[in-house]
């Protein structure tokens, strides 16, 4: 397998394909809950010649079952946040390097070498709890940045401001990574005008605050924090790559990733961009799990791969990673 690990994250779109086809077919054989799914809907696997024909797994198996590809020890395990009274999901990880590799170059590739940053952490929710996949790249962010300020903040905002201050004054460029609410709290506690320090949300309100479309809170960091435009992060505990927006909501992927639609009301269907449904996502670092999730996040694709996320489909749980309604 270390083959096609390699070629996963050397993927381009003429190759894409083939090795998603590929992946398909070592899941069905070795991923016995993925194999009786595609049966259980009438896919014939050996039939499958095209991205359209793969059945994409419900995201809310990782809540009722073990979604593993071939037997193992999990090296990590990921839980979902969830809020009281839910179930959460959880995703065995066979190889917490292949999730190192897949964050590391996704966010070389869209934002350039880490240690060029110091990397702060304002993530009090995630780590209030342990086993968050959000938790562990940011972690790994900042320990590799190798900056002397990089490092996590719970609650203490006071300290952030004056490490915000200090590297800002010596012209340091900076991650700010935070979760929505403590960001849009923290911002109304301690306004400034940041030159060269970079505001990633992530994670909504966590039931802290009441819900805001996204121009919203965008509009209060940007007002608060004194910058001209707010980046995202998509991610998902039953994944292993992420998506980023720079501006403006728009998400793109690094070229291991891949997210298609389906109608809202039949889940075997594939919409062609531009179109707007519920959200498939093609991961192919999720080589020992499930690579083909069927998300209940709606959004928009455009033809040149680039997404929105326009919220959550009704009756559908609150996911730690998901992104704010537009």
């Amino acid at each position: 397998m270390n083959e096609l690990r390699d070629r996963i994250f050397s993927v381009d779109e003429q190759s894409f394909e083939a090795v998603a086809k590929e992946l398909f077919l070592f899941q069905c054989e070795n991923n016995a809950l993925y194999r009786s799914y595609a049966d259980r809907i009438g896919c014939n696997v050996l039939a499958v010649n095209h991205l359209a024909d793969i059945p994409f797994l419900p995201v809310s198996f990782f809540k009722t079952h073990k979604v593993t590809t071939t037997r193992f020890e999990p090296d990590v395990i990921f839980e979902s946040s969830g809020t009281t009274g839910t179930i959460n999901s959880k995703h065995l990880v066979k190889d917490a390097g292949i999730y190192v590799e897949s964050f590391r170059k996704a966010f070389t590739r869209f934002y350039g070498p880490v240690k060029d940053f110091c990397v702060l952490g304002l993530l009090p929710s995630y780590l209030e709890r342990g086993h968050s996949s959000l938790i562990f790249m940011v972690n790994d962010l900042i320990r590799e940045s190798g900056h002397p300020q990089s490092g996590f903040y719970l609650n203490n905002f006071e300290e952030l401001s004056r490490t915000l201050d200090a590297v800002e004054a010596a012209g340091q460029k900076t991650l700010l990574i935070g979760v929505t609410y403590a960001l849009i709290d923290f911002a109304a506690r301690f306004p400034k005008q940041l030159q060269h320090t970079l505001i990633m949300e992530t994670g909504g309100m966590k039931g802290r605050r009441r819900e805001l479309i996204r121009a919203e809170v965008h509009d209060l960091l940007k007002s608060g924090l004194g910058v001209s435009r707010i980046h995202s992060e998509y991610g998902m505990t039953e994944l292993l790559s992420q998506a980023y927006s720079k501006e403006n909501g728009l998400f793109n992927t690094p070229p291991w990733m891949k997210v298609v639609l389906r109608e809202e009301e039949d889940p075997l269907s594939v919409l062609t961009a531009p179109a707007r449904g519920v959200l498939n996502i093609i991961d192919l670092a999720n080589i020992y799990s499930c690579s083909f999730i069927a998300t209940d996040d709606l959004g928009v694709v455009h033809p040149d791969g680039s997404f929105e996320i326009l919220g959550r489909r009704d009756n559908s749980d609150i996911r730690g990673c998901s992104l704010l309604a537009l």
